[in-house]
């Protein structure tokens, strides 16, 4: 008896977490459906609850408010140490793993490509590089003959530069193969930065 009781807790439990994810998911989608289409300060709770099929107080349950659904978005989204490649990042020839971080924009496309965008937040791109910078720089921090203030400049280009041409090629429907676009960034990289970088072992 007590067995079929646990079993019947554990069925409940798993349940409602299914259904506490799932109607959180609906909420979600229907604000990212509004913010694909206009700007974050004239979205509703209201149309949100309306087209997810919920009412007010259940997307209280959830969020604070509106502007608090996009930053629980965004923090899903940005890579935590187990996405991105461990802090042998570089090999001995200072290649960036491009390819990497274009499968962390594919995956995460639907976002990144309106986030990233022209309508998009421009603080979200800030917290996608300071969710990297920091990897790069332990790598390279014993390796570069840098002051502090160049080496944060070069980090800040190397990201900027990745972030801005993968959120181009996005936008433009992916009009270069993924392996077009990771050889020619690697090609851009290798003659400016990496070379930089050699130069200052």
């Amino acid at each position: 008896m007590l067995k079929l009781m646990s079993d019947l807790q554990r069925w409940k439990m798993k349940n409602n977490k299914e259904i506490i994810s799932n109607t959180k998911q609906d909420l979600i989608d229907a604000f990212w459906y509004f913010y694909c289409n206009k700007r974050i300060e004239k979205i509703t709770i209201k149309e949100i609850t309306l087209k997810a099929g919920y009412n007010r107080s259940t997307f209280y349950e959830y969020f604070i408010d509106i502007y608090d659904v996009l930053e629980q978005i965004e923090s899903s989204l940005i890579p935590n140490i187990n996405e991105l490649p461990p802090t042998t990042i570089l090999n001995k020839n200072f290649e960036i793993p491009i390819d990497v971080f274009l499968k962390l924009y594919e995956k995460n496309e639907k976002y990144y490509s309106v986030l990233l965008g022209d309508n998009g937040d421009p603080a979200f791109a800030s917290k996608l590089k300071n969710s990297l910078k920091p990897m790069l720089k332990e790598t390279l921090v014993t390796k570069v003959k840098l002051n502090d203030v160049e080496f944060d400049f070069i980090l800040e280009y190397i990201l900027s530069s990745m972030i801005s041409v993968m959120s181009y090629w996005l936008k433009n429907n992916k009009i270069l193969s993924a392996e077009k676009l990771i050889s020619l960034m690697n090609d851009i990289t290798e003659d400016g930065v990496i070379t930089l970088l050699k130069n200052n072992i």
